[in-house]
């Protein structure tokens, strides 16, 4: 199976390019294997029919005048004698096994009669087996259903006899085209009405076997115009579906993808408009979540600023610290989950972002606040994306590696398709198990809930959000020698 081509076009184009070599292949035997029966027919015919014009004329013909006219009939090329009757070993013989010798019998019986008495000596040679100086060496050698020949005798007309013919004249010499080896040789036996035989001597040419150039031609001509409509036809069909599939994953990056055009065939068409039905109904979901997370917010703050206040209010320090940071910690929660529900702008427009200031301005500022964190390696050209969404993304990065690890190094690499950055640490890593579970959302390991070491469980989650958002992707995997790296790709 893995010979087979992985996509639908290809393998419709196989299966419909495969079933029209084999109906070609099995409709060319079918002709040649009519024309080879149609060819043994019409070889044998035009010799059979001058046999059976002789013997018609020569039964009207009193015996006295058979001589004279013999004389005019017999031709080096169909020789053709009055004789003796054949001998008793070819009259008790089988019929002839060659096909094209039965078929040449077949026209002779069907013309002359059934009551007919028709003898027929077959041999296979060449043209030597025609010339006279032959004929003495070969006779005894030439057998008609498994008996040989008598001897050849002299002719009426003081020619050699034919092989295997008593009494038959033969021509003096014919000489033979190139490829008379295939030729098939009879010696016919024919009862005249008034118990006289006639002998005759016939070569058959043998069936044309090669295929004819024009009939070569135009078999190719045929396979491949058919092919190239097999392969318009199945681009045709396949197109909605390459096109239903670039909207699958357009959607997955940008919710307000435009629709799918709603044309092709009508499977195509309901496939398309299921699609379009389908993206309407995310849309519509998402806004009506982010309306309400949007309307809780805002409720939110209400009461968060209230109780503010009364913090400032009190006067254990203590205890109005704590305060403070609960109410920080609400107000994160409730800004990541927002954030996180309405997903990423779509009105944004792209723009060059240059990644080695990005990064430069992350580690920059990570320093100031005492962290630890080395850049290293660098893009060759800008990438285009949206800047404050990249910056979020690779932020949310470098503060899960600081926070978990310490501290953090960024490993930044170009090639000519996609800009891969690494943001590693030497933490505690993730059991393997729980790799991908940690990029679902509000999931954190850290079972304290504490803003300072478990966060909103939302980072890492709007990280791959704004890499897929870009084409990217980004997966998590753990280092050799211990700690966590997170693998951001982004194709150019």
């Amino acid at each position: 199976m893995k010979l087979l081509p992985q996509s639908l076009f290809w393998r419709l184009a196989l299966v419909l390019f495969t079933g029209l070599v084999i109906s070609q292949i099995l409709s060319l035997s079918l002709h040649l294997s009519e024309r080879e029966r149609l060819m043994l027919i019409s070889g044998g015919r035009q010799p059979a029919q001058r046999i059976v014009d002789t013997v018609q004329i020569l039964d009207a013909t009193p015996r006295a005048e058979r001589e004279r006219l013999i004389k005019i009939l017999d031709t080096p090329a169909y020789p053709v004698v009055l004789g003796d009757a054949p001998p008793s070993s070819l009259l008790k013989s089988a019929p002839p096994e060659h096909e094209h010798a039965r078929a040449f019998l077949d026209f002779l019986r069907n013309e002359l009669g059934a009551q007919r008495e028709i003898v027929l000596a077959q041999v296979e040679g060449d043209a030597s087996l025609f010339r006279p100086e032959a004929m003495a060496s070969r006779h005894a050698a030439m057998h008609f259903g498994g008996r040989p020949f008598d001897g050849p005798g002299p002719g009426p007309n003081g020619r050699p006899g034919m092989p295997g013919m008593p009494g038959m004249g033969g021509p003096a010499a014919i000489p033979g085209p190139a490829g008379m080896a295939d030729q098939t040789f009879l010696n016919t036996y024919v009862r005249l009405a008034d118990n006289q035989w006639l002998h005759f001597g016939t070569a058959l040419s043998p069936p044309v076997a090669d295929l004819p150039m024009r009939m070569t031609l135009t078999l190719v001509l045929l396979i491949g115009a058919v092919l190239l409509l097999t392969l318009l036809a199945v681009r045709w069909v396949t197109r909605p579906l390459k096109r239903l599939a670039q909207a699958a994953d357009e959607l997955g990056r940008d919710l307000h993808h435009p629709p799918i055009v709603e044309d092709g065939p009508t499977e195509a068409r309901l496939a398309a408009s299921a699609f379009n039905r389908m993206q309407s109904q995310l849309i519509r979901i998402i806004d009506d979540r982010t309306r309400m997370l949007a309307a809780m917010s805002h409720d939110l703050k209400t009461p968060i600023t209230r109780m503010r206040l009364r913090a400032d209010l009190l006067d254990d320090d203590e205890l109005r610290k704590r305060f403070e940071t609960d109410l920080k910690e609400m107000e994160a929660m409730v800004r990541d989950t927002l954030d996180f529900m309405r997903g990423l702008d779509p009105g944004e427009q792209r723009q060059p972002v240059d990644l080695n200031a990005l990064l430069g301005s992350l580690a920059a500022d990570a320093s100031e606040m005492g962290r630890q964190v080395v850049l290293s390696g660098s893009a060759a050209a800008s990438l285009s994306g949206v800047s404050r969404l990249l910056k979020r993304c690779l932020g949310n990065l470098v503060d899960n590696a600081v926070v978990h690890g310490g501290n953090a190094e960024i490993f930044l690499t170009d090639s000519a398709d996609a800009v891969t950055v690494t943001i590693a640490d030497r933490g505690p890593g993730i059991p393997d198990a729980e790799l991908e579970k940690v990029f679902d959302p509000f999931y954190r390991r850290e079972l304290s809930r504490s803003r300072e070491t478990g966060g909103t469980g939302l980072g890492l989650s709007i990280a791959r959000a704004v890499a897929e958002f870009h084409g990217g992707s980004l997966r998590l995997q753990n280092r050799a020698g211990g700690g966590l790296e997170a693998v951001l790709v982004l194709p150019r």
